[in-house]
This record gives structure tokens, sequence and C-alpha cells, in this order.
């Protein structure tokens, strides 16, 4: 069993709940419905109404699982001060391609289009611990990229 801490503010944790809420009371009933509609069709060992609803249902219970474990494992991140890098600052780094403002956050409300990036993403596990003013250097595919912490809220 998997517990390694889920750092998730308030809000993700809502939205996890309220998914898995939809997943077990809506979801999963649609699809033992489709499997039960699949079966009365005959032979199932050729029936792909009944394989592709086998497969969803497989899916879904994955995510039920995995969110079930992201809840009960699940840290709310406090709102942090602002002196050194940690789950929950929002930072402005510099670099050579200008300014970048991310919110670091767990891996699972990671959305780097939005901004979010995860405390365990190359980014953000080279700012965890930083101060304003550092310099950090990640290495990525296109090769080392140096950024200055501007800032941090």
């Amino acid at each position: 069993m998997n517990n390694k801490p889920v750092y998730l503010t308030a809000e993700g944790l809502e939205r996890l709940k309220v998914e898995l809420q939809q997943l077990i009371t809506v979801d999963r009933p649609r699809v033992a419905l489709r499997i039960h509609e699949a079966k009365l069709d005959g032979d199932i060992s050729e029936n792909a109404e009944y394989e592709d609803a086998k497969q969803e249902q497989s899916f879904l219970e994955g995510r039920i699982a995995t969110i079930e474990v992201q809840i009960r494992n699940a840290e709310i991140i406090s709102h942090p001060n602002g002196d050194k890098v940690r789950v929950g600052s929002t930072v402005v780094l510099s670099s050579a391609d200008g300014k970048e403002t991310y919110t670091i956050v767990g891996s699972a409300e990671a959305s780097p289009r939005d901004g979010r990036i995860s405390n365990e993403s190359p980014v953000g596990a080279a700012l965890m611990g930083r101060k304003k003013g550092d310099v950090v250097t990640v290495t990525a595919p296109a090769g080392a990229i140096d950024y200055t912490l501007v800032s941090i809220k």
C-alpha cells in the first residue's frame, strides 16, 4: 500500500471527493448496466460492446482506487510564509526566456499549462527550500536552464 503523502490544496481535495462521488454513484452503475446489457446479447466471447464495457469498468475501478489512495494520504497545503519555497508557494522565476510564474503543488494537482507545477518535477524539485535571489540550474532535454528566483508568495 502506498503511504506517500499526496500534497493537495483544500480545493483540490474537494475536487477529488466530488470526482470520486461521481465515479461511484453515476459512472459505476452506468458501466455495470452496459455490461449487463451486453451479456443479454448472447455469446460474450465475440461481443465488442461487452469487451468495451469491461475495459471501461477496469479503467473506472483503477481511477476509483487511485483517488481513494490520494484522499487517504492527502496532506493539505497550508499557506506558506514567503521566505523559502515549499509546496503551496507561488514563485516568479527569471530566465533567458523571460519571467514565468508558477505555483508549487503536489503531483495530483500539477497542470503546467495552468501554472501549477509539481514539487516532484525537475523545476519544482530544484526550487524546494530555495530563497529569493537564489539561482537554480535545471537539467532539461534541451540542456541546462538557469532560473533566478525573483519572488516567493
